[in-house]
Order: structure tokens, then sequence, then C-alpha cells
């Protein structure tokens, strides 16, 4: 380093010590590849403030001159001016070998240079784009020592001005191209008269040092002369630049054989004259990022110590660095206007946005209505019909065919005058032609055409109807995307209620709209336009937008489902229905079923969406409320609105399956954590990855930011058994948690962010202080199951997951099938509840409210309980597999759930509470008698109902017992039924007045099936363990069947007296029910199994097992005939044919296989039918199958009926 910028820094040493924070600084130094990893952790080991500074500086004097002006630079960027002051003196000179002399880079020869041709000076607040600077020193050395012209076209306000500048401020493109110098003159809109007086200022400049002093020039012709002459003999090799080119006749008092270089709103400028031409289009927008760093130079400030609104004015700004330039300059004025300024750009209120000293226009809107005003008049016209185009979309040329009705030339050459000028761009994809608009020039026409809006408006949908008249657009027509997104955009700017109506009330648009772009944007749609839609009677539209989301996730995937069979299970007073039976009646040789008992029919969820391609692990709000991040299975990360499930982002963003996703408080980035032992931070609007951390050595289970706006803290867990946490403005982790002993498998900050909570499969949580890291409190889980009977000491207890109470005081904590709460300060248990027998909770959450807790079960389900009362509140069924997330809103009024089947489902908590006593439990048993359908359904897990299936009325409500119910059955003369309780009893009961006749303490644990035998004497049942019992309740004797190792999974009747069960410890049985004695013995599988099916002779029964494998057996040798083993999932249900020819099985991958049961070669094989990548048929596991009585049809059942016909 020299001596002078060593003493400057050694001089200022006191100074920069105690006032500078060196993380920032370092970043940028560890940018400019000054300062190493090393060095920066040596500076981060000292532990104050002061001491870091001190040791920076230090490592900065053992450096060499670009360490001192690497520092400076960053004390500039980061908002020390007044530090970078003291050292600006010593900045040490860059040697002549590289051509640089001072701290912009330029040596004293392009400073005289650009001096004397009068070259603008950088902006004050100036921002680099290298690409675009090194794009146009690409261009000028294009033109080699001949004549040409390189033009730097776009939009007005885009920075072609500063950009060309600074391409020129290089010392080896000004010696190596144009050593006799360069020429700048600012030209703009001129008449012949001014354009006289630019010639003359620029003859005169050039012939300042001649001996004889001539007149000006006295005409155009006479300065071009002299012009061509001075720059031939006085100025070889010299380059010209004209700045704000308007007009081509301009050009060609400048057309002399030498090298020009203009700017220009029109790219076309150059076609009046000779020569070489290169271009230069330089982009609209800036970066997000480099919007604020303008805005933070203008009011000095760091980017983090900006205001909220900065983010949004950067938005509304739309990347253009003129409006940032223009906000920044009267912030600097009136540092207390963020807000008003944001509002004048929200409310389009251009001309408050007054003149930079800069810029050559009095506001925004004069520089934007210039370009316009140059249109010739019909010209002029065909701009203003583009004020109706909807924001960020690339139209078609044949949708402007079609509004002009031109041909696909005429209509091509208007855009093309358009582009030339910079008022339109165009995307040339392949063959066809796209046209937009940039967002402030829109904003800017809809502002100025506000009153046509929508005559203009009408204008385009009279011209669509015109053209298609009675047919509608097909996807292969270039612009049948387009009207699909926008038709009705345009009818609802054109205030056409009746036209809006009859377009979004159609099942046809409907059907065609969700196959090609889905259902989110339709939703959207039915909300935006509710005010035009409603005008009679908002219920129809409430009718289709709770048809569409429901049964979007349906209707946007292939195969597409029919769309009248969707309608016919609506609600018979919904319009949908109505429109649905109408389309059905209509059709001839169609299949339709009628849903005839829906009357008490009420959906509980208010929104269903399938992001995802595979199972959805996690799912969460923003903080607002406006938007939901998923991640799962298929490795991605999606955000979509919260409102219609319209996606906003999807990223690619790990390499193994995603198990958490996490929104920042104030919603600006989400982080990921993955099975491939990675973490990452993602913006949330953008998508750009912000950074990734990779300290954890295994897979990551669960990611959580702190609580509050403005500190960005991450903690993180995995199966290495650490918790780390992050700052977000660091580059590595802050603190590891340590101290568990198995994986730990959740985290969550306290409400106050001051403490985190783990949870682990060693079973204990841990509560850690989160400044320090220490850990304060471990409460061992375990404890409180070594008593219970479901739980020996001998096996361990895997903590799923933690929620805290809204004031900190409380956490609630799920191991196995428990909910247990503690009191924060002591540990001790306030209160514990067994959630269910036979299920295991996956995920809970705190109600901000602190009475209600959602808790996710592994069967399908989501359960809300009151956690004082200790009492079920609601009972939520829908999803058709493992439920792995439930999550609240900030506000408790929604809460959303993920799934195996692949959606997420958005509940409304107080619909739920106050609908949760109209639940029917799955659990039913119908008998079809004397052409009547009765079911027997279990009522809120209190009553018995006996409901006719024809009419849908309640005949039977039996009073509730004092234990949930858990299983019911009806005898087949309709004279008694049963149920089975949790608490191990079964009752039998008479139907003709409710009365229970016997009861039996039966078994310890809840009671899982139960059936009468055909005599109604026999109530065969079975529970959570491995014996069965055969119940004689009318004699009260009783015959216990053992001889199952693991708990009983189902039964089935035989002939004769016999039964045939199967268990989770691999195995099949026959009994012989009077005896009691096990007459066949089937070792089947090595893993449970989860049903068999007989055979219509009653020779041969099927096995499916969790082992992903299928088997037939013959009941008369005890031995397996085939073992079908094609299946890549649990085997879940399988049925004979009625032929006895045919076997289908169904597994949890929604794949069917049919079978030929004599030879056991597989016949078909229903795969998951594909768009791209392949989406399961039943959005889950196929949960049943069934012939038809011809064998020729095969139902199938899981997350929605499908039939198969089999040739």
């Amino acid at each position: 380093m020299d001596v002078k910028s060593r003493n400057y820094l050694l001089m200022n040493r006191q100074a920069l010590e105690k006032d500078i924070k060196t993380s920032y600084i370092m970043d940028r130094m560890i940018s400019d590849e000054v300062l190493t990893l090393q060095e920066e952790e040596r500076v981060k080991q000292q532990n104050t403030q002061k001491e870091r500074a001190a040791m920076l500086i230090n490592i900065i004097l053992t450096k060499d001159n670009n360490s001192y002006r690497s520092f400076y630079n960053a004390l500039l960027h980061e908002g020390y001016r007044d530090l970078a002051a003291l050292l600006q003196d010593g900045i040490p000179a860059i040697s002549s070998g590289n051509g640089k002399s001072s701290m912009d880079g330029m040596t004293s020869y392009v400073k005289t240079v650009l001096c004397e041709g009068g070259v603008p000076q950088r902006p004050v607040v100036f921002v680099t784009r290298p690409k675009l600077v090194d794009a146009i020193k690409q261009k000028l050395c294009c033109l080699g020592s001949d004549p040409g012209w390189v033009t730097v076209y776009g939009m007005a306000g885009c920075g072609k001005t500063v950009l060309t500048a600074e391409a020129l401020r290089d010392h080896q493109l000004l010696e190596d191209y144009f050593p006799g110098g360069v020429h700048w003159i600012s030209v703009g809109k001129q008449d012949k008269a001014g354009l006289l007086i630019k010639l003359q200022n620029l003859c005169s400049r050039l012939e300042h040092d001649s001996t004889l002093s001539q007149r000006p020039p006295l005409n155009i012709e006479e300065a071009k002369d002299r012009l061509r002459l001075l720059m031939l003999r006085k100025y070889p090799r010299s380059l010209l630049i004209l700045d704000d080119i308007w007009d081509s006749w301009v050009l060609k008092a400048f057309d002399n054989q030498c090298q020009v270089l203009i700017t220009s709103r029109d790219r076309s400028v150059t076609d009046a004259v000779a020569g070489n031409k290169y271009e230069v289009h330089v982009e609209s927008g800036l970066g997000h990022e480099k919007g604020l760093e303008i805005l933070s130079l203008f009011v000095n400030m760091k980017i983090s110590e900006l205001p909220e609104q900065a983010n949004c004015l950067v938005r509304e700004c739309k990347g253009s660095p003129l409006v940032i330039s223009l906000i920044g300059a009267l912030l600097r004025d009136f540092p207390s206007r963020w807000e008003y300024y944001l509002k004048q750009l929200q409310n389009k209120q251009f001309k408050r946005i007054r003149k930079s000293s800069s810029y050559d226009y009095e506001a925004l809107d004069e520089a934007m209505s210039i370009s316009v005003e140059q249109l010739n008049d019909n010209y002029k016209d065909y701009y203003k019909d583009l004020s109706v185009l909807p924001k960020d979309v690339k139209v078609p040329t044949k949708v402007l065919c079609i509004l002009w009705d031109m041909e696909t030339e005429e209509v091509e050459d208007i855009l093309q005058e358009f582009v030339n000028k910079s008022l339109l761009f165009c995307d040339r994809n392949g063959k066809s032609f796209h046209y937009y608009l940039h967002d402030l020039q829109l904003d800017f026409l809809t502002e100025k055409n506000r009153n046509q809006l929508q005559e203009l408006h009408k204008n385009i949908v009279n011209q669509y109807k015109k053209y298609y008249k009675l047919n509608t657009p097909v996807p292969s027509q270039e612009d049948c995307m387009y009207w699909y997104n926008f038709l009705a955009y345009h009818m609802a700017g054109a205030n056409m209620q009746k036209e809006l109506r009859d377009l979004m009330f159609s099942l046809d648009w409907i059907k065609a709209k969700t196959e090609l772009v889905g259902p989110a944007h339709l939703i959207h749609e039915y909300v935006e336009y509710s005010s035009i839609l409603d005008q009679k009677d908002s219920t129809v539209r409430e009718n289709f937008q709770e048809f569409l989301s429901l049964n979007g996730h349906l209707l946007g995937r292939q195969p597409f489902p029919d769309i009248i069979q969707l309608g016919l299970c609506q609600p018979e007073t919904s319009e949908v229905y109505q429109q649905a039976k109408l389309y059905a009646q209509r059709e001839t040789g169609t299949f339709y079923l009628e849903w005839i008992n829906k009357k008490s029919l009420k959906n509980l969820y208010r929104l269903v969406v399938r992001p995802h391609r595979d199972a959805v692990y996690h799912a969460c709000f923003s903080k607002d409320r406006q938007r939901i991040a998923s991640c799962g299975a298929d490795k991605t990360l999606q955000v979509f609105k919260a409102e219609s499930g319209e996606r906003l982002l999807e990223i690619s963003a790990h390499d193994d399956e995603i198990l958490c996703c996490a929104f920042s408080a104030d919603g600006e980035f989400v982080a990921t954590c993955s099975a491939d032992k990675k973490v990452k931070i993602w913006n949330s609007r953008t998508g750009q990855r912000k950074c990734v951390y990779e300290e954890h050595s295994e897979q990551v289970n669960c990611c959580q930011f702190n609580n509050r706006s403005g500190q960005y803290l991450l903690a993180t867990c995995s199966n290495d058994t650490f918790i780390k946490l992050w700052d977000l403005n660091k580059k590595y982790c802050r603190n590891t948690m340590m101290g568990h002993e198995n994986s730990v498998n959740h985290c969550r900050f306290s409400p106050n962010d001051e403490y985190v909570a783990s949870c682990s499969t060693d079973g204990t949580v841990k509560l850690w202080e989160a400044r320090s890291g220490n850990e304060l409190k471990s409460i061992e889980i375990k404890d409180f199951f070594k008593n219970a009977d479901e739980q020996p000491d001998d096996v361990e207890v895997l903590v799923k997951c933690c929620s805290w109470s809204r004031n900190g005081d409380m956490i609630l904590v799920v191991a196995k099938n428990k909910l247990l709460l503690f009191d924060v300060k002591t540990c001790g248990l306030l209160s514990q509840v067994i959630i269910s027998h036979h299920s295991t909770i996956q995920y809970c959450d705190f109600c901000p409210g602190d009475e209600l807790v959602a808790v996710a079960l592994s069967h399908c389900s989501v359960e809300l309980w009151n956690i004082k009362s200790l009492s079920k509140v609601a009972y939520c069924r829908g999803h058709m597999s493992w439920v792995h997330c439930v999550t609240f809103s900030p506000d408790g009024s929604l809460f959303l759930t993920s799934s195996d089947d692949q959606t997420i489902r958005i509940w409304e908590t107080k619909k739920v509470c106050k609908s949760s006593d109209a639940v029917l439990k799955s659990e039913l048993d119908v008998v079809f008698h004397n052409g009547e359908v009765m079911i027997l359904a279990i009522y809120n897990q209190k009553h018995l109902q006996l409901i006719n299936g024809n009419t849908d009325s309640v005949i039977m409500q039996t009073a509730a017992p004092e234990s949930p119910i858990s299983c019911c059955c009806l005898s087949e003369d309709l004279k008694f039924a049963a149920f089975g309780q949790e608490s191990g009893t079964i009752k039998v009961l008479q139907l003709l007045d409710g009365k229970v006749l016997k009861s039996q303490e039966a078994y310890r644990t809840s009671v899982q099936h139960c059936q009468f035998t055909s005599d109604c004497q026999t109530l065969i049942s079975s529970a959570h363990d491995s014996v069965i019992q055969v119940w004689n309740w009318q004699l009260s004797e009783c015959v216990f069947l053992r001889g199952h190792k693991e708990a009983i999974k189902d039964f089935r009747l035989l002939e004769n007296s016999k039964l045939l069960s199967w268990s989770f410890d691999g195995t099949v049985k026959v009994w012989n029910i009077a005896t009691g004695n096990a007459e066949k013995d089937f070792a089947c599988h090595g893993g449970a199994v989860l049903s068999c099916a007989v055979s219509p002779d009653g020779s041969k029964f099927s096995s499916t097992s969790a082992d992903k494998t299928a088997k037939i057996w013959s009941f008369e040798s005890s031995s397996v005939l085939h073992e079908l083993k094609s299946h890549e999932a649990c085997v879940r249900c399988c049925t004979f044919s009625p032929n006895n020819k045919l076997l289908a099985t169904g597994d949890d991958k929604g794949e069917i296989r049919i079978w030929d049961i004599l030879t056991g070669a597989l016949l078909h094989f229903c795969s998951p039918v594909t768009v791209d990548e392949g989406e399961p048929t039943h959005g889950g596991w196929v949960t049943d199958l069934s012939f038809s009585p011809d064998s020729k049809m095969l139902v199938s059942s899981g997350g929605f009926l499908k039939d198969l016909i089999l040739e």
C-alpha cells in the first residue's frame, strides 16, 4: 500500500473504529476479492464492535492499494459518507500501465477527451449496468475505421444517454478506435432553424483553435459540408454522438462518411442514411435490487435501513431508471414524503412527479406523451386502442387483427411503427409475433384515455363476438389463450353485465377454460367481477364460485372429469346442478349418476388446490393471509394466492424432497429445508435465491422464521441432532444448539422471539434461549407414556411437533396419539388428551385465540379441539391420504391442511366449528331392503342415526352413550343394530325404539369392526388387538378366536359358520366360529395384510399387503397359486370379477392392475394418466374396487370414483 494511503488510514483510525459496523463492509470487500473468508472469521471472533473494526483495519494495512480502494468504496455504499470523505485524499493513484488514475477509473487523457467533446458527466447518483455498457462498447468497436452508425434505442427514461456516456469512459476504446476524440451534441426535437443552430455551434466548437476565423454557415447544406471537411481533415477517426434523435431527416445533416453514435426512442431513425449500422436495445427495466440501490444513494441510507415503502416504490416504478431517479431526487429534498410519492405512483398522478434537474421534461407524463404526439392521427387512434390491453401480457397479432378487422400484414406494419418508436415492444417467438407495452406506458395511456376505456373495452368484445359468432377459439389458434384469459376482463371493463353472466355461468366455458389454464384464474374472476355479476343476485355467482373452488383441482387435471357429473353432485338448489341436469337430459348414450340423498350436503372447506405432483409435506400462510407457500416430495416450492389458488411462483428448489417451508414475518422471503441437507432462502415475490446454508450433515426437517418484522432470524433442525439459528444478513450459522440425542423433528420460536422450542425422537422437548443458544429447560415426554397401555417402556416416543400459546406461557406438544399442554415456567403438565386410539398425530397448531387447537391425523382427517374444555369441536374429512400439516392463518380465521393426496385444503374456522355437529363418520353400514336403502351411520361420534337413503330422512337417532362410538352394523332383517365404543364396549339395540337389548364390556381398546351373522343372533367383533369375539348376544355366550399375534385388520363371514380374518402380523386364518378353532392358517406376507377377497366359487381368496404384493390362494390346498409382484406401493384393496376370471388390485400410488386368475398374468395396467410427468388417478390411495355384474366394467374409489371399461 502507498505510504500516503497507509498514513490516511492511521490518521483516521480512531474515527473509523468508533463508528463502523464491519459485517456489510466485509461483504463488499469479499465480493471485490480483496478480503478472504478466513480473514472475515478473524474479525468476527472479536468481542466488541470496536475491536472488530480495529482488526479489520489492521488486516487492510497489511494489503495493497486495491484493498484501500475497496474499503473506501464499501464505506460509500454502506452510508458512511463522512468517513469516506476522510479517506478520499488518500486514494492511491492507478499506474499508467492499466490506464487508470482516479477513483472513478478514468485517466486524465479520458477526462480531457470527454470534457473537450462535451460528454455529460456522471449523474450524482449512478448505478452501473455493465452488460449494456459493454454492449455499446462492442458495437463501437465493430465500426472499426469505417464510417457507420450505432443506434442506442429504448423508451423514454430507460437510461440511453447515461449508458452511452459511461461507455465512452474507457481509455483503451478511445485510444484504439477514436484517437481523433469524441464530439457530443444534444439534438432533441428540432425544426430546421433549431437544427441549423445546433450545427453552427458544433462547427464553431470544432474550429475553436483554427487560425482562420470563419463566419457561421448560413444554411443546413453549408453546415453539412463544413462539418464533413472538419471531420475528415481535422478530426479523422473521431466519434460524433447525437443524443436524443427524433426524426430521420435530422440525420441527413450528419451523413458525411464519419462514425456516429445516436440515442433515440425510434429504432428506425437510421433507415434514411447509408453506411454500416449496429443497434443496442436498452431494456426498460432495472432489477429490484438496483432500484433500491439508487434510492439508498439518493437519500444517503443503507438499503437495509430504507423504510417499508421503498420496496413498493421500486415496484411501482416498473424498473424505469428515470422514474426511480425522479423519486429519489424528490425524496432527497423531502425525506418524509415516502408514503405521498408512493400514493401518487399508485394513483397514476404523473404530473405530481415533477422535474429533475438533469432531465429535459417538466414532469413524467410529458416525457411519455411527447412520443405519442409525434404519431400521425390515424396511428394515434390505433395506439389509443392499446389502452385496454392487460398488464404484463404479450398479445398475439391475431387479437389485434380481430380488433381492427385487418389482415395480419397490415396490423404488423402498424405495430412495427410503434415498436420502432419504442412505444411498444415485440417478442418474436418463432413464426408468431407477440406485442406488449411497458407498464408505465400502459399506465399513462389508461390515465390519458380514462373517459373512453369503457367504449374501448366494448369495441374489443364486439369485434370478438363478430369474428367468432357461435364458435369459440380452439387451442390450435394463436389467439385462443388470450380470449380464455381476458375475455371476461374486457366484458367487465365494458360493464357488459349480461354478456359477462352468460359467459361465466356457463359450464361449457368453465370446462374449456379450466382444461386450458386451470381453475385459479376463473375463481379470481368470480371474486374480481363480483360487483357486476351480483347486480341482480349474488346466489348464482356464489354457487359457481363454490363449485369451482371445491372441484377445480379435479377439473384442472387429466383425465378431465365429466363436468356434468360433477355438477350433478352439487346441492339441488345450486344453479350449477340445475344447468348440469339440463345438459344430462339432453345427452344421449352417456351414463350419469344422480346423487339422491344430498339435501343436507355441506362443504366445510373453502378452497381445494393441487399445486404439486406428489405428496405435500408442509404449507403455511403469509402474515397478510394473501399468499400460501407449500412444498413436498416433488422437490418444488410453490407460492399461490390464498383466495383463488392462482400460482405466483414455482421453483425447483432442492435435489431431494422438501420437508418444510416458512414465510418471514414481513412476507419478503420464504425458507425451505430438504432431505438434501440444505436450507435455502428465496425472495417470495421474484423467486430469486438469496442464500444457501449447508452446515447440517443430515436431512433438515423443519425451518421457522422469527415472529418480528425487520429482523430475519431462521431456526432449523435436523436428523444430525442439532438446531441451528441463522441471521439472513450473514453467511454462516449464528448459533448451534446441541443437547438432543436423536433426530430433531420440529422447532419453533416463542411469540416474543426470546426462546426456541425443539422436539426430538429422543422423547424430549427442549427450550433454548435464542440469543445465546443455551439450553434452558428439558421436558421428558416419554415419561408420560411409561404407564400407558399403548406404550411399553422399551418403545421410544417420537415427539412430532409443538406449538406455543399466543402469550408464550404454554406450549403444546404432540407425541403418538396424545396432546400434552405444559406450563413453560414450571414445565408442569397442565392437561393431556388422547386424540385417537387408532391414529397418530402428524402435526398440531394453536389458533391465535388460544382456545382452539388443530391436529392433523394419519387416517386422513383433521380435528379441532378446545384445549380448555378438552372437548372435540370439529371433525374435518376430505383428504384421501395422510395429512402431514395443519396451520392457522395469523388471524385464526382460516386454517389449511396438506396431504399425501397432493392437495391443500383451506378451511374457514368458524364455518367448520358451527357445522361440526352435522358430520357423519365414514364408518357406516348399508342394507338394501325391499327397494329401499337403509343406512346406519355414526353422528358426531355420539349418536347412531338410521337414515332412509332414498329420502335422506332420519328415521331414528339414539341417545349419546358414555363413550364415543367407533363402529356400527345393521342386521339383514333391519330389526337390530349394534355398535362398538372407544371404551371397548359393544351394545345391541332394537331399531324399532332404539332400546339397548344387550351390552358387553368386550375389549380394553377401541372396537374396530362388528357384524351380525345372517341369523342375526350372533355378533362378531374385533378391536385393536389380536382377538376376535363371537358373541351370541341372545344367549349371552361368547367364543374367542385367538391365534393372530398382532391386531386384526378385518374379517369376513364365509359359508357354513366359517370366518376369514387377516391381521397386521401378515397372516390370514379360517375359523370355525361355532368351536372357536382355527381350521386354516396362511402365512401370507412379510408385511401387514391390508385386504382379502373371496372368489365367487369360494375356492380361492386373494390377499394384499403393505409389502407391495398381492397373492391368490387355494382354500383346499392352503397353498399360494400366484404371487403378483409388480405394484410399487402398498396394495390396499382387491376384488374378484363375477365371472371368476379376473382379479383387480389397487395401491397407494393410485395404480390399478387386473390379473388373470388362472395364470396370474397381468392383463391390464391402469397407470396414472399423465399430462407431462404423471398424475395419480385418485389423488391418493385406491381404497376400494368393484366389478359390474357382467364383469365388463370396474369401478374404483379413492379421491373420487372412476370407471374402467374392460375390453
